[in-house]
């Protein structure tokens, strides 16, 4: 394929998903309409209108309303939303966790979640000790490189943890875990000691410590972390912290509707 050829094929993509994106917002708007009307908004033949309504019933984002030939949204949409709502509530909720651990312990308190292959920050705080102000809110973070990611992939399910780890991981330290098996090895103890570590594995000089944050349903949600240069928190102090962290995501944990177990065991 020539050049030429790949830009009219990248143009026709985004022009498609484009349109995808518009049919979506028609019908939010209408409630409900048919395939000529869907056309005649979009400016299209009936035919382009009808295969982009097809994938997007496909993917469940749009339902037929019985035999009158009209499509509204569908329950795929809910699915959707309902995650970036969870993430705003999570980040709402977790904002003052974040900045009560982080006048605790003095150093940058990071909350994560899982975005597929990568853990992305929805809220942080800076601790009364921390010099630099980099802000990772919104930011993709490789999941086995760093203290929340361990957490997130550690509860991951099984399949998922499975794929990716057969994929080639990248090194970013002399210190970061790529070898699948030593990597497996190091999420067991994160599952065993509750906690996961990550000393220099992303940057030089950086160390961080992370703990899991629960949902109502049982499942891990989050991570909360913990992070600051080697030199203020070397490895004994990084353990030293983890009482106070893993007291920090009871309380957001409890905030999400989760019921610690009797005897505590989920976050010992």
């Amino acid at each position: 394929m020539s050049r030429a050829d790949g830009d009219r094929t990248e143009r026709s993509s985004v022009q498609s998903v484009d349109r995808a994106v518009t049919i979506l917002e028609i019908l939010a708007a209408r409630g409900e309409a048919g395939i000529t009307e869907i056309a005649e908004e979009l400016g299209v033949h009936k035919s382009t209108a009808s295969r982009l309504v097809s994938a997007l019933q496909r993917r469940g984002l749009l339902e037929q309303l019985g035999d009158r030939g009209k499509y509204a949204l569908s329950f795929g949409i809910v699915r959707l939303a309902a995650a970036t709502t969870g993430r705003m509530d999570l980040a709402r909720l977790g904002q003052p966790t974040c900045q009560a651990l982080a006048e605790v312990v003095g150093e940058t308190v990071n909350i994560a979640v899982s975005d597929g292959e990568a853990a992305i920050n929805v809220a942080q705080e800076f601790g009364t000790s921390t010099v630099s102000t980099q802000n990772w809110v919104g930011r993709r973070t490789p999941l086995h490189a760093t203290s929340a990611g361990k957490v997130l992939l550690a509860h991951m399910d099984e399949a998922e943890q499975r794929a990716l780890l057969r994929r080639r991981l990248p090194r970013y330290t002399e210190a970061t875990i790529t070898e699948p098996s030593a990597l497996r090895a190091e999420l067991a103890r994160v599952l065993d000691e509750g906690y996961s570590r990550s000393f220099e594995e992303l940057e030089v000089g950086m160390h961080a410590v992370a703990v899991p944050v629960w949902a109502h349903d049982g499942s891990v949600v989050a991570a909360l972390s913990a992070s600051g240069p080697a030199y203020r928190l070397p490895r004994r102090r990084a353990r030293a912290i983890v009482a106070d962290m893993r007291e920090a995501a009871r309380e957001l944990s409890a905030k999400l509707g989760w019921v610690e177990p009797s005897g505590g065991s989920a976050l010992r």
